[in-house]
């Protein structure tokens, strides 16, 4: 294997690419991992809690799943034997400890994450977070921030003022900036008679959220928009028009989700656009086939031209990189290990790219030299820099990785 690396380093030498340069800078791009993979969308706020509603949905039934904390953070320990690099833990808010009472969402508090917390530390991890803008009775009508009703615009509202301040907390725990992502589901299936008023009230409503004062050190709020989902299948109040405006205007974060556009848009080509007017970006990485089908992640063209486009732009340290799959049809944990190896595979294929050689061709105007570039650069001999990677990460890999998971379904998972 230090063979093969030798040689892939000499070749990429050739195409003016430094492969010790682009592994150390692998290893300082954290990628955020989506608890809500390892229970299908669940959460634990009640023993038997099961997503629904809320334009989402994760279909399959492969054994196994979490069904407590314990479990889950079990689950998430196995994948981390196969996923290199620095990672993140990504939280809904329903996936808070409960201790088996009721706590409605707009009354939950840090103390309900400090397991996670406490959890993460020993682990060296840093957490982002989410409230839970769906599966709840407040929810079922497809409006939460935009509802036309007061008292539910205000519940949701208070649930989004402690998510904040719990993501603040826990940000001065880690000693880091947790990025707190805002998806709202709001929407119809069918055309409505006024689209206005709703993305007035979600206006309105995200402004009394993001009033209240949080230190921007410890917490970075973003907003996320999409096109449509279950149930809103003509009209989304948060579309990208209307959240690209609200981040800049209030100069935050705008999550942009690889699964949120029409299937045959890239959000690769959004990310220069959007920088130029927002200070920084979260990205969702999912794969949605035909629809927001929240697909594992693989290492697509895709995929690719996302991660091509953060590193050309030289917006490492602007965007920041979460997973948002959940595929219920195939062992979890090989879904998380998939997704979050492809993710950084692409990532370090675009860290590995000839752009030099490839911009000095297109300022010079010879767009053949260009092209012919792009298509060499498919075919050298990333693959050993990505094992040389997971060697010096002490990740497991390969048949070794296939053969570790199924051990782990053998083992635990087929007793659940």
């Amino acid at each position: 294997m230090a063979n093969n690396y030798k040689q892939a380093k000499d070749t990429y030498a050739k195409f003016g690419v430094d492969t010790e340069k682009a592994l150390k800078m692998l290893d300082t791009i954290p990628l955020s991992m989506h608890c809500w993979q390892g229970d299908d969308v669940g959460g634990f706020e009640t023993p038997d809690a099961e997503l629904s509603g809320g334009g989402i949905q994760t279909t399959g039934n492969f054994p196994g799943k979490a069904r407590n904390v314990d479990e889950l953070r079990a689950d998430i320990d196995e994948a981390l034997k196969y996923i290199p690099g620095p990672t993140r833990l990504n939280l809904h808010a329903l996936y808070g400890e409960f201790g088996g009472k009721k706590v409605d969402r707009n009354e939950i508090e840090f103390k309900h994450f400090k397991g996670w917390v406490d959890w993460c530390k020993s682990r060296k991890m840093n957490i982002d977070f989410n409230p839970s803008y769906f599966s709840h009775p407040l929810a079922n009508d497809g409006f939460t921030l935009s509802s036309a009703d007061k008292g539910i615009r205000q519940f949701w509202i208070e649930h989004g003022i402690a998510c904040r301040k719990i993501a603040e907390k826990m940000g001065k725990e880690l000693g880091n900036t947790v990025i707190t992502n805002f998806w709202m589901p709001d929407g119809m299936k069918d055309f409505p008679a006024d689209r206005l008023a709703p993305r007035e009230r979600m206006a309105d409503s995200l402004d009394q959220i993001m009033k209240v004062k949080i230190s921007k050190k410890y917490d970075k709020d973003a907003v996320e928009c999409k096109l449509f989902g279950i149930g809103s299948e003509s009209y989304v109040v948060g579309s990208h028009e209307f959240f690209m405006g609200y981040a800049v205007k209030n100069q935050m974060l705008l999550c942009l989700d690889s699964g949120h556009f029409h299937p045959t848009e890239t959000i690769a080509d959004k990310i220069s656009s959007a920088l130029m007017f927002v200070p920084e970006i979260l990205l969702h990485v999912s794969r949605g086939v035909r629809w927001d089908s929240d697909h594992v992640v693989l290492t697509d063209d895709n995929t690719m031209a996302i991660m091509q486009e953060i590193v050309r732009c030289g917006a490492t340290d602007k965007v920041h990189i979460g997973m948002d799959f959940f595929d219920a049809s195939i062992n979890r944990i090989f879904a998380w290990a998939i997704g979050m190896r492809a993710a950084r595979k692409s990532l370090l294929c675009a860290l590995l790219d000839p752009i030099a050689m490839m911009r000095k061709a297109e300022n010079a105007g010879d767009y053949g030299t260009r092209l012919a570039l792009m298509e060499e650069a498919r075919s050298l001999p990333f693959n050993a820099v990505w094992q040389e990677y997971c060697a010096r990460s002490g990740k497991l890999s390969g048949l070794k990785m296939l053969e570790g998971v199924k051990k782990y379904e053998t083992k635990v998972l087929s007793k659940r």
